[in-house]
């Protein structure tokens, strides 16, 4: 099945399902839908996994992210669909997800509600090559400067607000 023709579930502004999509609809037409985001730290805290998406993703090839997620499939809770995908991006699997919050992103083009979680974690990592072609493990004064670089580290727009939100928070 290509990526477009995925079924998606979509969501309402508030954060409710209500129906299903092909992915490739979702993307063109700006439909609301959902998405799991886990933000993977070291064991002590002190680090971040920041890694690059492949360069033929549907959407945001190649640019640098440090929540591995994805959309949710039709009636997937998001702590599935968190578990789901982090043992697909990264191989972790077994981890307790910690729940963060929902952050809600609209830029006119994408919408999406992003269900955020953390894990920690100082086993191995083994990317899916179609999702992510390189990764690093990143203090969070290095991940504040590639924020702050844009030009050179160009992040996924939502994953940038959700870190960001992230971070802030722990100010």
């Amino acid at each position: 099945m290509r990526a477009e023709d995925e079924a998606v579930a979509l969501y309402d502004a508030c954060g409710q399902e209500i129906g299903v999509a092909p992915r490739g609809v979702v993307y063109r037409d700006g439909l609301w839908h959902a998405s799991s985001a886990v933000l993977v730290r070291s064991g002590d805290g002190a680090r971040v996994y920041l890694h690059r998406r492949a360069p033929d993703k549907l959407i945001f090839p190649g640019r640098y992210d440090c929540w591995a997620g994805g959309v949710l499939g039709p009636g997937e809770a998001p702590d599935a669909g968190a578990a789901r995908e982090l043992d697909e991006e990264l191989g972790v699997r077994g981890v307790p997800l910690r729940a963060r919050e929902r952050v809600p992103y609209d830029d006119g083009t994408l919408r999406c509600h992003l269900f955020t979680y953390e894990v920690r974690w100082d086993g191995p990592l083994r990317h899916q090559p179609e999702e992510v072609v390189w990764g690093s493990w990143v203090t969070l004064a290095e991940l504040r400067a590639r924020l702050d670089d844009p030009q050179r580290w160009p992040f996924v727009p939502d994953g940038r607000v959700a870190v960001e939100r992230w971070l802030a928070a722990r100010a």
